[in-house]
């Protein structure tokens, strides 16, 4: 094989095979190529914070998810099924494009929104959510992202309170019980076998 043929190749492959057997098109997804267990898996297995967390196990993007609808929930008592399950899927397209900390993002100059848009757009789709949310649903999932990154961030990745305070706002403010759970990275198993229980109570 020549070199400009392998590199045609490689330019040409946009996709990526996953455990279930689907083929995604990372370009232009289709829904029908979204399976819940695939997402379930990688991101369980996708560390937040690049891996930079305190504990034996990485925190992982499944588990990050997890929080972020307990936060919801507790800052929106009567959200319904679909604004939990939007919330729950939220980071869903890291299960193929990783996760990225926000400072890395804004030097790909929005390559990397647009391929993570599209991809939410078809997850969307695929579980009976519209492509785009509305605005007031996009802002209170974005509430309870930062409201666990405080914790994160304070618990799990080094940062101090001030800091913390300054770039993702306040702590939410969960019980005791639930702040020691979330903050203690679990195992990959643990974080996939939750993200699809959590998923099966708000997925009707």
């Amino acid at each position: 094989m020549t070199a400009k043929k392998t590199t045609r190749d490689a330019q040409s492959r946009a996709w990526q095979r996953m455990l279930s057997g689907r083929r995604l098109d990372l370009l232009d997804p289709s829904p029908l190529d979204i399976e819940i267990a695939d997402i379930a898996h990688g991101l369980a297995r996708v560390a937040r914070w690049n891996g930079q967390t305190i504990g034996a196990h990485i925190f992982s993007v499944a588990q990050h998810t997890l929080l972020v609808e307990t936060v919801l929930r507790h800052e929106m008592p009567r959200a319904d099924q679909r604004i939990r399950l939007a919330a729950l899927l939220h980071d869903a397209p890291e299960y193929v494009i990783g996760d990225m900390i926000s400072p890395f993002k804004a030097v790909l100059d929005g390559h990397y929104k647009a391929v993570e848009k599209r991809l939410l757009g078809a997850i969307h789709i695929r579980f009976g959510l519209p492509p785009v949310l509305p605005d007031e649903i996009t802002q209170a999932i974005k509430a309870a992202d930062r409201g666990a990154a405080y914790l994160e961030a304070t618990e799990l990745a080094g940062f101090s309170e001030s800091e913390a305070k300054r770039l993702f706002g306040k702590d939410p403010g969960l019980s005791d019980s639930v702040r020691r759970d979330y903050m203690t990275p679990w195992t990959a198993a643990r974080a996939e076998k939750q993200f699809l229980e959590r998923f099966g109570a708000v997925f009707a």
